[in-house]
């Protein structure tokens, strides 16, 4: 669970369950001792957390992955030995919990090997950077147009549907959210000089009606 101060702390002696449904799938940074494909009833993976840092900026911010409440969500778990506890924790609190959005809490998960006890990172709902559902199309242009300090929204988003085909735990969701992204023209600035003297005005938009173009007045 998530203790006062932004601290992971496990319950349970022993070894530990920790489930992944993002970039710790691929990426998980911590040394475990085994991993099972495994189902977690009751929440989803969304693009539920604003991000203006990584993919976006204050003034345009971006969208990253969260997991929320409602619906099923697929991913891995891992488990942490005993004697590596402390250190996974260590390093996850720094990664997922520096922005306070995320809470650790035990949840019940289903597997072929069956159910197990695990550890997600859930979003908290009442966090200023929190990003409540919105129409897909919404969330498209949010992406579309978000760049920040780690590279493009769009990028972002293509290499998660990327991983998670490699992994086996394709997400219809995501390859229609990308789809819809990659249907989004980039508007494109269109610039003339002034009329010389200054008199007159050009219509960009006739001159080229074939290309979107931004007016913008000087």
């Amino acid at each position: 669970m998530t203790a006062p101060g932004g601290r992971i702390v496990f319950d349970e002696p022993g070894d530990v369950w920790l489930f992944a449904y993002g970039s710790l799938m691929w990426d998980p940074g911590f040394d475990f001792e085994e991993v099972r494909t495994a189902l977690l009833r009751g929440y989803h993976r969304a693009f539920c957390v604003h991000s203006e840092i990584y993919r976006g900026t204050p003034e345009r911010p971006g969208l990253s992955l969260g997991l929320d409440r409602g619906g099923a969500c697929r991913g891995l778990a891992f488990r942490i030995a005993e004697a590596n506890r402390d250190a996974a924790a260590a390093y996850l609190e720094k990664r997922e919990l520096v922005e306070g959005i995320y809470s650790c809490r035990r949840v019940r998960l289903t597997s072929v090997d069956g159910p197990l006890d695990a550890y997600p990172f859930i979003v908290n709902r009442g966090h200023a950077i929190y990003a409540p559902k919105q129409p897909i199309d919404d969330v498209a242009r949010i992406i579309a147009g978000a760049s920040g300090g780690s590279g493009t929204n769009t990028a972002y988003l293509a290499n998660t549907v990327t991983h998670l085909d490699e992994l086996g735990i394709a997400d219809g969701t995501l390859h229609e959210l990308l789809r819809r992204v990659d249907s989004i023209g980039e508007i494109t600035p269109c610039s003339l000089s002034a009329p010389r003297g200054g008199e007159g005005v050009w219509d960009v938009r006739a001159i080229f009606p074939e290309r979107e173009c931004q007016v913008i007045a000087i």
